[in-house]
């Protein structure tokens, strides 16, 4: 009751509050106001409703803090997929089947989303390798997801060299972007390391801006072939759905291998330099070949999707590779769950899904999504997957043999 009592006092202070706005309408036009007495009802018991539904969940919040063990008793969603090997099976089965139908069913235009999707995917998977893995905070990611678009542009329309050909070799471009990058920060953490990420990626940018011979300038490389299937003709259609299997063959191969590394040597230094970047080194991890390792694996995958995301569009620009990419890459990181895979392709799904199938509301879409990651923020500070398993410390044993011997 008393809380039904305080919901009560909120919705009507709101009412008082937003009665000019929602309520009050003059009419220009007739010289007339206009009383909308049912606005102020909505206002009521929509704020009501929000307000119970608040004090509810912010209750329920303080009772499972308050619980662990008993929170913990239940086996969650994640850790069922991580134990039980039928379970895992039957979902990752389902979902693969899932999308290999779903452009059979789906139009060009829900097509183009879900390749958009892939690709956030494939950039965030790569990005926490850096972020989730070594704790390395790194904002300048589309940097090299514009690398790997301009070389497969580059090659193409100067050398006529084809998709397949490009694709790995945009890779080893970013990665090689990303290595000679780590050389000169390997001394710099937290914000500093950020800063000077973010000055890498606006460089870029602005090279790619004023080198017109080249790049084009802000006008770009227009007419890049899109990938071709034993040499015939697809029409619009089909080639999106042909960069749709591409695609999402590479999003399964990223998410094998990054899951492999994590379980390797090389991935337990990477997360010991993230939990004690001093300690890690005094027990004899090499923290130059570590930090270069994370540096050149996690920007290799941002120049595959850049060169995905050339065939695409068949376009690019360098509007196309600005900060706000590296922005949402790293929210999708962190949203997700930092170095968790599966985090990572639900906060891909929530960051770029939910605006695209939030626009049959219209001018209210932003304000959900707003809202929607406020409430993220509140409920799940540590991201929608939370990494779970061992942890590896600097005093395990298959870290001595990493780099050399203490």
């Amino acid at each position: 009751m008393q809380e039904l009592k305080k919901s009560l006092l909120v919705s009507i202070w709101f009412m008082f509050l937003t009665f000019p706005l929602m309520v009050v309408r003059v009419n220009t036009i007739e010289n007339t106001v206009e009383w909308r007495w049912m606005n102020m009802v909505y206002v009521i018991i929509g704020s009501f409703v929000l307000s119970f539904l608040w004090r509810w969940a912010m209750r329920r919040k303080e009772t499972v803090k308050a619980e662990p063990a008993a929170a913990d008793a239940r086996p969650s969603f994640t850790d069922r997929l991580a134990s039980d090997k039928r379970f895992s099976f039957a979902v990752y089965g389902g979902i693969l089947a899932l999308c290999t139908i779903m452009p059979l069913m789906v139009s060009t235009y829900q097509t183009n989303i879900f390749i958009s999707f892939l690709l956030y995917v494939i950039l965030g998977l790569g990005l926490n390798i850096i972020v989730g893995v070594a704790g390395l905070l790194f904002l300048g990611h589309a940097a090299f997801y514009a690398i790997g678009a301009y070389t497969y542009a580059l090659l193409n329309h100067y050398f006529g060299i084809g998709f397949w050909v490009a694709l790995p070799i945009g890779g080893v471009m970013a990665a090689l972007a990303g290595v000679a990058l780590a050389f000169p920060v390997l001394r710099l953490r937290g914000d500093y390391l950020a800063i000077v990420t973010l000055g890498f990626g606006e460089i870029v940018r602005l090279v790619l801006e004023n080198w017109s011979n080249v790049t084009g300038g802000p006008s770009g490389i227009s007419s890049i072939h899109r990938p071709g299937l034993f040499g015939q003709e697809l029409s619009v259609a089909g080639a999106n759905i042909y960069i749709y299997y591409i695609v999402l063959v590479m999003a399964i191969i990223t998410i094998i291998a990054v899951q492999r590394l994590k379980d390797s040597r090389i991935g337990r230094a990477l997360q010991a330099l993230r939990e004690d970047e001093i300690a890690c080194q005094a027990m004899g991890i090499d923290r130059v070949n570590t930090k270069l390792m994370a540096f050149g694996l996690g920007t290799a995958w941002a120049g595959f999707a850049g060169v995905i995301f050339a065939a695409k569009t068949t376009f690019i620009n360098p509007a196309s590779f600005t900060f706000f990419e590296s922005a949402i890459i790293l929210s999708i990181v962190v949203l997700g769950g930092m170095g968790s895979n599966l985090g990572v392709i639900l906060g891909s799904a929530f960051l770029v899904l939910m605006p695209e199938y939030l626009r049959a509301f219209s001018e209210y879409r932003m304000i959900m999504f707003a809202v929607a990651m406020v409430l993220m923020m509140i409920f799940r500070p540590q991201g929608l997957i939370a990494p779970k398993g061992k942890k590896y410390t600097v005093d395990d044993p298959d870290l001595a043999h990493e780099g050399g011997k203490a």
